[in-house]
């Protein structure tokens, strides 16, 4: 992680993991899912001094998207999201934001290919589509950094929640194979909620594998 500073923050009533990979040699900067409380990301971009470059989304359930809004109003940036998740972000029946509070509709400004690579903040980024947890859940892999976002698809020891509309466990344990079978062993996996990992480790010790 030569160039990556990479912090989180805590957000929301589901303890969510909202990431900031921050480019210490430009000071530019992705938030990776917003979960929620605005200002408290805000106080992390300051805290940092970070310039916000973009908004990654992992996927389009509220306890990853309720922040983003207010955050791309904030910074006037892009948000980034697996092209098969549009029809979630948009509708709040699917997304759930209705129901824990005001609803979210959100239509990101860049939908991504599997295996699609892109540069933001000036990182080389792969997005991979890792259907499971929803049907457009993907995780952010920065090869050059050894850093993989795994949103709700991986977990330290464990995958996904399948039993929300649009999961399936058999998509979820063939996208956990996808990672753990094609990345490399000391990749550092930061999850959507609690404690981060390594692919190694989850190569040895996932009882989904």
């Amino acid at each position: 992680m030569a160039k990556l500073e990479l912090q989180k923050c805590i957000l929301g009533s589901v303890y969510t993991n909202c990431y900031f990979l921050k480019n210490k040699e430009t000071g530019e900067m992705l938030i990776v899912d917003p979960a929620s409380e605005a200002d408290k990301i805000a106080e992390k971009v300051s805290s940092m001094g970070g310039k916000p470059v973009g908004i990654l989304l992992t996927h389009g359930h509220f306890d990853h998207i309720m922040a983003v809004e207010e955050v791309k109003a904030r910074y006037n940036v892009p948000v980034y999201a697996c092209q098969s998740e549009a029809q979630m972000l948009k509708e709040p029946s699917m997304n759930m934001t209705g129901y824990y509070g005001a609803g979210c509709s959100i239509k990101a400004d860049v939908l991504l290919k599997d295996l699609e690579v892109f540069d933001a903040a000036g990182f080389s980024i792969q997005m991979l589509h890792t259907p499971g947890h929803t049907k457009g859940s993907c995780c952010y892999y920065l090869k050059e950094e050894g850093v993989l976002l795994s949103g709700d698809t991986l977990f330290y020891g464990s995958v996904g929640r399948t039993d929300f509309p649009g999961g399936s466990t058999v998509e979820i344990v063939r996208s956990l194979h996808k990672l753990v079978d094609s990345l490399p062993e000391e990749t550092e996996v930061f999850p959507g909620h609690d404690a981060s990992t390594t692919i190694g480790y989850e190569k040895r010790y996932n009882p989904f594998v």
